[in-house]
């Protein structure tokens, strides 16, 4: 299908929501890893390091998975991968809720590397897929669009997943102290069988969602069509190490992720540490998006009206060092405050490092996407880090200690990381930056 076609309004704008929707669909799911944390440690009697293995689990599933999945878009296409990714989604909702109703850890996590295994696919699918859907100049505006439906999703999930499961979570845990073995056993069992009718519903949701994409009016797209430099025929001539700020990107990611996953998913544990009640605690995974929100709406106004998305992504980046700094400097509730503004830093971070990191790929589109999605495994690596070091030192020296190395790389990405090798095939640099930064 031509770019022309693909761009004409009515089917644009449509094909604009049914991504949307999608990607409402899996921040939702991925945000539930938040509570899901505080959630596991009661459930199955768990120290925070096993607890940390739930977003491990989820996150890891993307580094093993994610180059498969760019093979299994080679012969689905785009948007029968998506479809596919939605009922591999849900088989690992309803075997999560399965083995998390009989408390066996082990199969739990395996439900949620199956969750992982089918976002990987979906996300491997429908990042390039937003970015090439319309001009490559303007993705960050559209993926900026997307990540408001994600954010939106993701301030929602703690909320239905506290008020349908973690209800009383607080009073529940000092029972469970003061309990006799077998009393304990019965209250564990019963607020753990708590969560499988909501992920039974979820996957129920998740396959019609998928039955859904595959009978939609979204339009097939292939990479090398639209998005190649024009110097470079389409990366015929090049391997993907031919493209130096692919993997700079990928490692962007990575710790993007990380420091994202530390703000919203690791803020309760964090909270927690000051004496937070678990009552309170196991929301602030909602604060964290609700800066992000903001900060997605702000980037809508700003690039490239005001400023292009490179030096946007820079100022994230000190902004991140900054209240990062904050939250170690400060105590409880403000501490935590600044640990959720970090959403705002955060927001236009992924809209901006993905388009750069697969500009001009041609050919190599989907696999170079998988390699960037690959990268998403910092949110598995860089919390268990916190889980693990927060036992021996100060946990907020530990969160500084992790959180400011990554936003000086993704500082480094924005002002140099992204523009190796751009320039090596003569017009080709020139052709793959993107319209923003002449603005």
């Amino acid at each position: 299908m031509s770019v022309a076609n693909a761009s004409a309004p009515p089917r644009y704008l449509m094909s604009i929501g049914i991504i949307g929707a999608l990607f409402f669909v899996f921040g939702f799911v991925t945000w539930l890893n938040g509570p899901l944390i505080g959630f596991a440690q009661l459930a199955f009697d768990l120290d925070e390091v096993g607890a940390f293995l739930v977003p491990m689990a989820f996150y890891l599933s993307y580094f093993f998975l994610a180059l498969p999945a760019s093979s299994i878009l080679r012969f689905t296409g785009m948007k029968r991968g998506m479809a596919l990714g939605l009922l591999v989604m849900a088989i690992g909702a309803a075997v999560f809720g399965e083995f998390t109703t009989q408390r066996w850890y082990p199969g739990a996590l395996g439900g949620l590397f199956v969750i992982g295994a089918g976002l990987a696919v979906l996300q491997t699918a429908v990042n390039p897929y937003i970015s090439i859907l319309g001009p490559i100049e303007g993705a960050a505006q559209r993926i900026a669009v997307m990540g408001i439906c994600n954010k939106i999703a993701g301030i929602l999930a703690p909320i239905v997943l506290g008020t349908l499961v973690l209800h009383g979570m607080g009073d529940l845990a000092e029972q469970v102290k003061g309990a006799d073995p077998a009393t304990k056993e019965q209250l564990l069992n019963q607020f753990a069988s708590s969560i499988h009718g909501p992920y039974l519903l979820m996957a129920g949701v998740l396959a019609v969602l998928a039955v859904g994409v595959l009978f939609s009016p979204l339009p097939e797209l292939r990479g090398e069509e639209v998005n190649k430099s024009g110097a470079d025929n389409g990366g015929a001539g090049r391997g993907l190490f031919g493209y130096p700020h692919l993997w700079l990107g990928a490692l962007c990611i990575f710790v993007y992720v990380g420091v994202e996953v530390m703000a919203g998913d690791a803020i309760g544990t964090y909270g927690h540490s000051f004496g937070l009640p678990l009552d309170k605690t196991k929301f602030f995974t909602s604060f964290t998006l609700g800066g992000m929100l903001l900060g997605y709406i702000v980037g809508l106004i700003v690039i490239p009206r005001f400023i292009s998305q490179e030096r946007y992504l820079s100022w994230s980046a000190v902004l991140g060092v900054l209240l990062s700094i904050g939250a170690f400097a400060t105590h409880g509730y403000v501490s935590v405050l600044f640990v959720a503004a970090l959403g705002f830093a955060n927001a236009m971070m992924w809209p901006a490092i993905f388009p750069l990191g697969i500009r001009g790929l041609g050919r190599h589109t989907e696999t170079g996407s998988a390699i960037m999605v690959m990268g998403i495994a910092g949110g598995a690596v860089v919390p268990q880090l916190y889980a693990v070091l927060k036992q021996h030192f100060d946990f907020q020296a530990v969160f500084l200690a992790l959180m400011v190395p990554c936003y000086l790389y993704i500082l480094f990405f924005a002002k140099v990381g992204h523009k190796v090798g751009q320039r090596e095939s003569g017009g080709a640099g020139a052709a793959a930056r993107p319209a923003v930064e002449a603005n």
